[in-house]
């Protein structure tokens, strides 16, 4: 992987910004739950940068190897996207930072790729080879919660992300740890945006009346946040095509204005 660029001058920004943020959290959570609060805390020497964007991939036993396969493969031609390299650049400071993480039971995450700074075509690429050679795994039950539990923990360990976003990939509803509602409402609460590709498993459910719709349960259950939404994947096969727009609608959208006053825009 390319060197990490010398980062941009933070020591004179960085008071204010954790101000705004951490005003612009408690609005945030405000809204997402009134009554209830709670903060990420941030390293203190974490590097500024416009989005900590944590990718959350299914590895339950719904997914065989093939459909993994194409899961890592879509999220790595993703990050070869021009497109995508183009979000990246188009922030405020030109910079994202990316880490991905495989889940499964309650208690089973493994992060695959650690915090990573993205700043241009070149290290987008690096990350894109890096996905392709990640271990694969295979475990049993699908606990959506324990996944959110676990990201919301690696949020502001290396970087300050004036927006953070959990993007969970699954083909499952959660059967495993706590209700994924509660896990979601830590999240949103500590200024998470959750989002959701489902994706839409072809082979029969054997047991079909026990499930509602996937999307429906993501909408309702999963995600939540500022400009939360998923995107459908229909089968597999179409993942790959998913993801890319996922990745750019999370990577290139505006962080939502906040709803106390004087909190309008990111000091300088």
């Amino acid at each position: 992987m390319p060197p990490t660029p010398p980062s941009v001058p933070t020591r004179a920004i960085r008071p204010r910004r954790r101000a705004f943020l951490a005003a612009a959290t408690a609005a945030f959570a405000a809204v997402a739950s009134p009554g209830r609060s709670q903060q990420i805390t941030t390293a203190p020497n974490a590097d500024p940068v416009d989005l900590e964007l944590q990718l959350a991939l299914d590895v339950s036993r719904s997914m065989d190897p093939w459909e993994q396969e194409l899961q890592y493969k879509g999220y790595a031609n993703a990050f070869l996207d021009p497109r995508i390299h183009e979000a990246i650049n188009s922030g405020a400071l030109g910079a994202i930072a990316v880490t991905m993480f495989i889940w499964s039971d309650y208690h089973i995450q493994e992060t695959l790729i650690p915090w990573t700074r993205l700043g241009n075509a070149a290290e987008a690429q690096a990350f894109a080879q890096v996905v392709l050679e990640a271990p694969r795994r295979i475990y049993l039950y699908t606990s959506i919660s324990g996944a959110i539990d676990y990201a919301l923990q690696n949020f502001g360990t290396k970087y300050e992300g004036t927006r953070r976003v959990l993007d969970i990939s699954g083909d499952g509803v959660n059967n495993s740890g706590r209700p994924v509602t509660q896990a979601r409402d830590d999240a949103t609460n500590a200024g998470v945006v959750v989002n959701g590709l489902p994706v839409i498993n072809e082979r029969p459910d054997p047991f079909p009346m026990r499930q509602p719709p996937l999307d429906d349960y993501y909408r309702e259950q999963v995600i939540g946040g500022p400009g939360c939404f998923i995107e459908v994947a229909s089968n597999f096969d179409a993942f790959d095509a998913a993801v890319k727009r996922k990745l750019l609608r999370e990577i290139a959208a505006p962080m939502p204005p906040p709803s106390a006053p004087g909190l309008s825009s990111l000091p300088a």
